[in-house]
Formats: C-alpha cells, structure tokens, sequence
C-alpha cells in the first residue's frame, strides 16, 4: 500500500475510534450491549421537546426597581435637607420617576440646585406651581435601571435554577425589548416547585423585636400603642410559636424594628440541616459576612434576653430569644420539610429578586411527548437515509457505496462533537441532521458528476478522479461557507430551539467536509490502487 494512503487510512481509523469512544465510553465486556446503550443516552443530552419538561416566559417588573430608587433618593433628599438645613413644605412622590419638592423659601434655591448638582445628577428639575420643584428621573437613568434590574433577575434565577441540578437548562433573555426572560428545564416534572424556586424573593431580615410578646390582631397592636406605633417601628404578621400538638400556629403580629441589622445579602452561605429540636423537621443554617457579623455581634450582645425576628418574605418566621453573644451564624427555625429546607437554603444562597416577576407563558411537555418526537425524528432521519443510500447506489453503483460509507461517517462524527461538546439536541436539531444528509450527498454528486465529465473526455480513472475532486473541491466549499454562515445568524438571533438546528447543521457541514472530500477520496485512491489498470471506474 501507498505509504501516504497508508497514513490517511490511519488517520480515518483513529477518528472512528475517537467518536465512538465519545459516543459509547469504554463498556464493560460483561454487559457490553447494554452498558454503550446506557453511555449513548447519557451522552447525546436531548432538549425540552425530547425529553421532556417546563417551558416558561418570565416578565420582570422592572418599573418596581425605578420605582424603589425614586423611593431611596426621596429618603436621601429628606437627610441633606435635614443636614444642610434647607427649609420646604413637603417632599411627596408623584409617580415612579417624579418627586416634587413645595413650598421651599426662595432664598435657598441655590443651595437646593447645588446640592442637585452635587449628589442627584440623575434628576431633572423643574419649576412647579406654588414655589416648588419637580424633580423628574432622566431617561437614561431610567433605561439604566431597567437594563440592570433584567440582567440581575436572570442571573438570580439562574443560579437558583443551577442549584436544582437539572441538566442543560437555558436561561435567557426573551422577545423584543419586553423584559421577558426564556426558561426552559429539561428534565423537570414539577412545574410548581421550579415556579416555587424562580420566584421566591429570598428577602431574609434578621430584627429587632420591640415587644416582646406578639399580638393576636393589628388593632390590638395599635390599641396597645394608643392607636399610634413608636417611630421607626412597623408592625408585620407572623405565626405564634409552640402551638398545640397537630394544630396550626395561629397568625399573630409582631412589634418590629423598621431597620433590620442583617439582611440576606449579608448572607455568606446557606445550608440545610435536620432539627437539633425536633428530629422529625428540618431549619436552615446560615453564616454571616465579616462586615455583617460586625454589626450582628453588639446588637445580640446588648439584646441578651430579648426575642429577634426572623423575616422572609415580609412575615416573621420564627422570633427566638437571643440567648448569648451570637457574631457570624444563626438557623432559621419553621417546622420544614426537607425538600422545603433545601429550596430555602438554595434561594437565600442565590440571593433576592431585584423585582417581581409574571409568568406570560407556561407550557409542560410530557415525557411521552418527548418519546414520540424522538420516535418520529429518527424514523424521519432513518427513511431518508435509506432512501438516499439507494438512490446513491443504483445511480453511481460501485461509487454509491463510497458515497454510503462517508454519509455513515458524517452522521457519526455529528453525533460524536454533540457528545464531546455537550451540545443539545432537539427537535430542529435532528430536522438539521436530515438537511446535513442532503448536504453530504450533494458533496457527493457534484465530484461524482465531475469525475463523469472527465471520464467521457476520455481521461484515465486515476487522472478523472484527481481532476473531479480539485474542480468540485471550490464550489463544495463555497456552498459550506455560505449555509455555515447562514446558522451563524441563526445561532446569533435564534432562540433556543433555532440555536439547537444551527448548532447541528454547522457540525454537520463541517464533518462533511472532511468525509466528502478526504475519505471519499481516500477511498477512491485505495480502488485505483487494487484496479487492474484497463478497468473501468464502476461511477
């Protein structure tokens, strides 16, 4: 044998043996069968419509954090009046972008401009009616906001996705300026509990109690105050502690400090862990930052005795009495279930929401579902194969095998970079599989056409085939290049559906570069090579 088609047969042979390693891992002589069957699944990961799962488009109400930072400058804006004694009538917010500032005394105008110039260069401001000013958020700012609070809240849900465990999720902003996020579990049968995790506000305050026993009702509350609440405290619904055995806790009011000493981005990590009190439940154990436990520390200090209340969520979930000097660690008690502990744990690790979110779109594909789009994709990709593989051997004969032999290596070297890269494959995906079998056979057709026209030109099979492959090798990479950017934009500006079908496609394209043209050749030079030399090319 030709030492150089020796090489490129090597070659070949190696890139065999490394797809189906990739495909089928190293099984077990025992259970051979069975155990690459088991490799294949786990290695080819499937898409939501294949195998299965939730579907869903978020909306994140990003008028909320506008909103939240007109509330903070209004606060900041009350303080430096405070501070540098600036005299007005009221400060009062007129929507989510305007405050407007009456009744402020003429001569401290300039003070009020200056102190806008210095520390609230967001704002517009404006003359109002009556002697005020309406100060209006600029539009950039707005948009700031907005784009922020968007890149947040998918960052957020996907670290709590991540946190599941599922495989593959896609995570990513959705549709046309809309502030819509695309969320897509492979895998998950639980629609409520992903819901569950994505939207929990992880909202974790660590407060001081101002009574220390809490009240059956909010009148109650007030009556108790003379209907008026000590300043800087609020009052927020809880349920009592150590309620009767098999009763539920009935709902009682807390008496709390307005400004909590730790919040849940104070929080270094979150876990899980069975009850010290009662084995049957579980709590969720905490550890604070540095910064946090510097404040945490001489608050518990100075309050030994005194209840402090744990809220999530805006309501108390427990108010246990601090007993000693605590500075970096706590648990939160509730009577959980494990599988509640562990989705609270995995919240307060990945942090609050920067704003609510609403559900545009749900959607559950069925594990059976899945099973028959598998079923008819791949009796879809099998049918045309066949047919194409008869077509190719009837009409080129002894060549269609050639033609045959590189398709079969195409597919599996698609199949083999979907599992090395962990690529998805979905429905579109396999439709791309398909297309990258017409693609192949068109490789094909176009150097077994050229190799036709040399041949009636009278040229010998050695000088035909050369000449086929070197005047089709520029046009069959030009048709690659320009479908291969084409799933570019596609990849680019598609979904994650469409993604998967550029993904496929490209691969394919590219493989099919290397079959049609250096093993279809190979091949054809190792048939030259054993043909008596008055034979004629079987084409």
């Amino acid at each position: 044998m030709n030492p150089n088609l020796k090489w490129k047969a090597l070659l070949i042979l190696a890139i065999v043996l490394l797809c189906f390693y990739g495909l089928v891992g190293l099984p077990n002589p025992p259970s051979s069968w069975a155990q690459a069957k088991a490799n294949f699944s786990r290695q080819i990961k499937l898409g939501l419509d294949l195998q299965g799962g939730t579907h869903l488009i978020l909306q994140v109400q990003v008028q909320e954090a506008v909103s939240q930072y007109t509330d903070q400058t209004l606060d900041r804006l009350t303080t430096q009046f405070r501070e540098k004694n600036i005299g007005y009538g009221q400060i009062e917010k007129k929507s989510d972008t305007q405050i407007l500032v009456s009744n402020l005394a003429p001569e401290q105008s300039g003070a009020f401009r200056d102190l806008l110039n210095d520390q609230f260069r967001d704002w517009d401001v404006a003359p109002a009616a009556g002697g005020g000013y309406l100060l209006t958020m600029k539009p950039a700012t707005v948009a700031f906001i907005q784009n922020q609070t968007l890149d947040q809240a998918e960052e957020t849900i996907r670290r709590r996705i991540d946190a599941l465990g599922l495989t593959e999720p896609v995570i990513q902003k959705h549709g046309r300026g809309e502030n819509e996020i695309l969320v897509q579990l492979p895998g998950e049968g639980d629609p409520a509990r992903a819901k569950g995790v994505i939207q929990a506000g992880g909202q974790l305050e660590l407060r001081g109690v101002k009574d220390p026993a809490p009240y059956p009702s909010e009148a109650a509350a007030l009556a108790a105050h003379g209907g008026v609440l000590p300043p800087g405290t609020e009052l927020v619904r809880g349920k009592s502690e150590g309620g009767p055995t098999g009763q539920p806790s009935a709902e009682v009011w807390y008496l709390l400090e307005r400004t909590p000493i730790v919040t849940g981005r104070d929080l270094r990590s979150a876990t899980e862990q069975r009850s010290t009190d009662s084995p049957a439940s579980w709590e969720v154990h905490f550890s604070l930052s540095t910064e946090a436990a510097r404040r945490f520390g001489p608050f518990t200090e100075q309050n030994v005795g005194r209840p402090m209340a744990i809220v999530l969520e805006h309501r108390v979930q427990s108010a246990p009495v601090i007993q000693s000097r605590i500075d970096d660690s706590g648990r939160i008690t509730g009577r959980f279930g494990q599988q509640e502990a562990h989705d609270l744990a995995l919240v307060l690790r990945a942090g609050a929401l920067p704003a609510s979110i609403k559900y545009l779109e749900e959607r559950t594909v069925g594990p059976s579902l899945g099973a028959d789009s598998i079923r008819h994709g791949l009796q879809a990709s099998v049918v045309s194969m066949i047919v194409v593989m008869l077509f190719m051997v009837i009409y080129y004969r002894l060549s269609g095998v050639n033609a045959v032999v590189a398709l079969v290596l195409n597919l599996v070297i698609l199949l083999a970079a979907l599992a090395y890269f962990g690529a998805v494959l979905t429905l579109p995906g396999i439709a791309g599989v398909i297309l990258t079998i017409g693609m192949g056979v068109d490789s094909n057709v176009l150097v077994f056409e050229r190799i036709r026209e040399e041949l009636r030109a009278g040229k010998a099979p050695v000088t035909a085939v050369d000449a086929g492959f070197k005047r089709a090798f520029l046009t069959i990479i030009d048709t690659h290049v320009t479908t291969v950017v084409s799933a570019f934009f596609l990849f680019l500006f598609g979904t994650g559906p469409v993604r998967g079908f550029a993904v496929t496609l490209t691969i394919g394209l590219i493989s099919n570069v290397f079959t049609a043209i250096f093993v279809s050749r190979t091949i054809f030079n190792w048939h030259l090579a054993r043909m008596a030399r008055e034979a004629e090319l079987s084409i």
